[in-house]
Formats: C-alpha cells, structure tokens, sequence
C-alpha cells in the first residue's frame, strides 16, 4: 500500500515563532516547529509537555458522582461488607481489576475479584456473576471498564441487595443503570475536564480520590502507574493531557520496578534490558494479557497482574504465552479467510465499509481480525461470529469516521451495543445479520468522506540525514510517550540512494533492510521498511527516492539510530504531493 504524503511547509511566521521557541528551550528549530504543529506554542506548555508532573493531574472529585462513590466504599469498609471487583475481560478491564484490587486490599481484607467468561457470559455485568457475587454474600460490586448501559442487570442486583459503583469510559445511553454511584466522564452531566482516559484511569482517579479522603499519601498510589500506562497504550485512548501524564509516569514505573506480573511478562517477551516504549506495549505485552480472555478466560489475567511471587508470576505468564501463540494461529487463519471473502465481493464493486460473518469464527479474536481488514482496505469493518440464535461482533474504524453512531443508528435491530469512536461491541439476533449490514453500510455510505478512505502520512518535518545527531534523536525521545493525539514524528528526506548493501529479509521476504545516502551529506543511515518488499528493486536499480519515516532505537547498536520507513517512492514524483 502506498500512501497521500501531506506536507504545509511552514509560514515565515511560524518558522520565527518556531526559532524563537527553540531558543527558549534550547533544541532543535526543526523540533520546536513539531510542537507548534501540536499546538504547544509557549515555553510554559513546552515544559508541561516535556516533564509531565503528577500535581498536574486533576482533582478526581470534579468528576461527578466521586464523593458519593468514595462514602460507599468507606461505608462497606467500615460495615464490614464483602467487596467484589469486577472488570471486563480485555488489557483495560484486566489492569484496572489489578489496580483497584492491589490497592484496595492493602486496607482491606474482605474482597476478591471478578472476570467474566467471554464465550459463557459475554460482555459486560453478568447474571451469572451478580449471583455469584450474592452466593459469596457481596454487598458492593466496583465494577471496571464496562457496565454503563446494564439497566437490566444491576436493577436485578439492587433487588438482592447489591450495590453497584460504575467506574466506565464508553458512551453512555440517556437512561442509565440504577447505581450507587456512577464514575464516567462521558456523561453529559459530568464536569469532569478531560474525557478521555482509558477504564482503568477511571479506576485509578477513584483511588486517588479514596486516598485522598483517607489521608493515604499519594506515593502508595504510584507504583500502580505502570498498569495505567499499559491500559492508556492498549486502549488506544489519546496519549495527552492527563493520559500523557499517567502514561508517562507509568512508563517509568514499567522500566524501573515494574509490579511482578509485568515484570515476568516483560521476561517473556524478551524485552528485559531494553527501555520499554508504548509500542512495546501495543505490539507485545497488551496481546499476552488480552490473550486469555481471548483464548479462554481473562481471570487468569488478574491472576497474573496481582501475583506476588515472581517464580509463580513466571509460570502464569508461560501458561498465557501459550494462549498467545494459539490466538496468532487463530487469527491468522481467520483473517486470511476474512480477506478471500471481501475479495469475492470486492469483484461485485466497492463497498466504502466492511460487513463480514462467519458461525465459525472464534468470539475472542473477531476484534483483531477487524482490526486487520481495517488496516489493509482502510474502510470501516464489523466481524460477527455466531452465539447460538444471536450475533456477536466487534467492530474498528477508520480515521475521522464515528463508528459508535454507524451503529447507534441501527439501534432497533441490537440486543445491546457499547464503545468508542473508533472501536465497539455489538449483538443483534443471526437473523437481522442481513438487515443490519444494510442499513449499516448505507449509513457509512451517507457519511464516511473520501479522505477518511484514503491512506495518508502527515509529514511534521522535511529534514536531511545530516539532521539526524545524537542530540537531535535525544530531544525526540522527549516528545514520547507517543500514542494518538501525540504520534511519533514523521520526517521526510528526499533524494535518498541505496548505499549498495539494501536487501531483502523476513521469513517471508517481505521486509527490507537498508543503508541509505542523501545527496546533501556522507551519512550513511539503517532504515527497515517493514512488509515493503515490493520496492526493493526500484530501490537497488541505483535510483533516488523520498521516503517517510520515524526515527527509533536501533535495538543492535547501543546509542544508535535506525529509520523505520513507512512510505518510498520515487523522487521525481513530487508533483503528487499535496501542500
């Protein structure tokens, strides 16, 4: 795939305000004018940005609810009652499980956690778990990353005498649920500033406002940062403002004294001796603790993340490896599936969205494999699987697309809904399977724009290799934690030339590693196009070309650099360029 590279030079003005910021911060103009594309354009909020402080973060109790949701729990505490925490079964439902209940239980003794079975329960409150949770004589649920739209379920636990405190970050309905206490800064009443953080950051500023309450310093919150930063990576929730602040401080608790379950993940993934990054998270440890609630059940997790013996930790986060690699098997084969059916389609004339089942399709890997169709056709994807007379899907979006309202709009043929902008949950009866992607896709029809189907790269900067020095690459490294609402920047240098030593690699070839000359200086530059194999001989046929690219670590060369390169093409295409 080959992408719409997006590049607005600078203003005169904007290249003197950048000048003059550099200045005052002593880095790179080049740099300075990427934080002014980001709109940080004082000295004052460069500092913000660059050294995240906890005091930064906001007062919990402007969220509405937090003082009545902090008395019930004192209340249960001080009756005695017996507490469950209870999550979703994902990376974010798991880490806030772990937070709430690592925390908690340092004061309180009489309280235990909760997963549901994805396959026998589904998602979200179960009944099977409220009675559960009245079997084991519960009087306060606190549940995590998930029940802001069970009416139904928690009206049933209130009739047996069960308080709920909602700690949830999707979109929630007009009505909602008869709770003690609802924590949500998605609600259209709530004050609360900043509406993006992730469900176990909802959690997270419930315990802080606990703390608070209780005269518990806020150090003993701190070393569950790193659990907030793996829901913030995982979650795909905007990496700014009070996200950038936990997920910043969280990475540093990951890389410097990790809690022990992470920590023998990270043995797991290989990844000890490296300093660990969001993409660490995203691409290694987020699926290992996705995988059990995947494969099997997401209480194994749990179990995992709040172990306190590392020997032990080792041995669970083998057993979820395991998990892992039968999940790769899985969705490889499903995802190769999915693309021969929208192949077939695709030769009856383009949808703008994606529509996909199969009875056959395993419940907990549908998500990924959404994900994957989405990546390569760039088009809105929902993938359903069967659950005896119903349909479960999950469903991913494109950039600027809402996929939450695509299918709020289809309300009346659901059984239940939930999620975000960009990523829900859905089921609806097998037999509305047609219906509803009908209705769903004249919906994205009506709506979608031609550049939210588009592939494209916003350049932040065009630079030459002769740019690229230890310090220029130190100063980068501060722009991290990157994620959405602060990606990494990408950099254009045109006029490249293979050094001569370019080839390709991977198990597949289809990967290349490069050695790079620009025409403007001696520097000789590593670069790896990852599944770009297809330009490898344009590339040695001694041309020049432009590439976009990211600067990283070079994992082999301690203090070195390596380009990771997301677009070629040929230098004497620049009239293409839009700008």
């Amino acid at each position: 795939m080959h992408f719409k590279w997006i590049y607005e030079p600078p203003a005169p003005e904007q290249e003197n305000a950048a000048n003059e910021l550099g200045n005052k911060l002593g880095i790179s103009p080049l740099l300075s004018s990427v934080l002014i594309r980001r709109g940080i354009n004082t000295e004052s909020a460069a500092k913000r940005f660059f050294r995240p402080q906890l005091n930064d973060l906001i007062n919990p109790f402007l969220m509405k609810d937090m003082d009545t949701a902090v008395d019930r729990l004192n209340d249960a505490m001080g009756r005695k009652e017996r507490i469950m925490v209870y999550g979703d079964y994902d990376v974010d439902g798991c880490t806030a499980v772990a937070l709430v209940y690592k925390f908690l239980q340092q004061f309180y003794s009489n309280i235990d956690y909760y997963i549901p079975d994805r396959y026998d329960e589904g998602y979200g409150v179960s009944i099977k778990g409220i009675d559960h949770a009245h079997e084991t004589g519960v009087k306060l649920i606190i549940i995590l990353d998930c029940g802001i739209k069970a009416i139904e379920e928690i009206s049933y636990a209130k009739s047996l005498g069960i308080d709920f405190i909602i700690c949830d970050h999707h979109v929630p309905d007009e009505t909602m649920p008869p709770a003690a206490a609802i924590l949500n800064p998605k609600r259209p009443d709530d004050p609360y500033p900043f509406k993006h953080l992730s469900g176990c950051g909802v959690g997270f500023k419930f315990m802080q406002a606990f703390a608070k309450n209780n005269g518990i310093p806020f150090s003993q919150l701190i070393p569950l940062l790193d659990f907030c930063a793996v829901s913030i990576a995982a979650d795909i929730v905007p990496v700014v403002d009070e996200n950038r602040i936990l997920a910043y401080h969280g990475l540093k608790q990951l890389n410097k004294n990790p809690n022990i379950g992470l920590k023998a993940i990270i043995d797991i993934c290989g990844l000890n001796g490296r300093e660990l990054s969001m993409s660490d998270i995203v691409f290694k440890i987020g699926p290992r603790i996705n995988a059990s609630g995947r494969m099997e059940n997401g209480r194994e997790s749990v179990n995992l993340l709040v172990e306190k013996d590392f020997i032990c930790a080792l041995k669970e986060a083998k057993h979820i490896n395991e998990y892992n690699e039968q999940r790769k098997d899985i969705d490889k084969q499903m995802t190769e599936e999915a693309n021969v059916i929208v192949e077939r389609i695709e030769s009856q004339g383009r949808h703008s969205s994606i529509v996909l089942y199969d009875e056959n399709w395993k419940k907990g890997v549908i998500g990924i494999v959404a994900s994957r169709l989405t990546e390569i056709y760039i088009r809105p994807t929902v993938i359903f699987t069967r659950d005896g007379n119903f349909a479960t899907g999950s469903a991913r979006s494109v950039t600027g697309f809402d996929i939450y309202s695509a299918i709020k709009n289809c309300r009346d043929l659901l059984i239940n809904f939930g999620g975000h902008t960009y990523a829900a949950g859905l089921t609806l009866k097998w037999d509305d399977l047609p219906e509803f992607r009908r209705r769903f896709q004249q919906y994205v029809d009506e709506n979608i724009l031609p550049e939210h189907t588009e592939a494209m790269l916003n350049i932040d900067a065009m630079i030459d290799f002769k740019d690229i020095t230890r310090k220029f690459h130190a100063e980068l490294k501060r722009f991290s934690p990157f994620g959405p609402g602060n990606p990494k920047p990408l950099f254009c240098t045109t006029g490249v030339y293979d050094f001569g030593t370019s080839k390709v690699v991977g198990r597949e070839q289809e990967h290349i590693k490069l050695e790079l000359v620009d025409s403007k200086s001696n520097n000789v530059m590593n670069g790896i196009a990852f599944g770009q194999s297809g330009s490898a001989r344009y590339i040695q046929s001694k041309h020049s070309f432009d590439i976009a690219y990211t600067i990283e670590n070079n994992i082999f060369k301690h203090n070195d650099v390596q380009l990771q390169i997301e677009d070629i093409r040929p230098t004497n295409g620049e009239e293409d360029w839009e700008g």
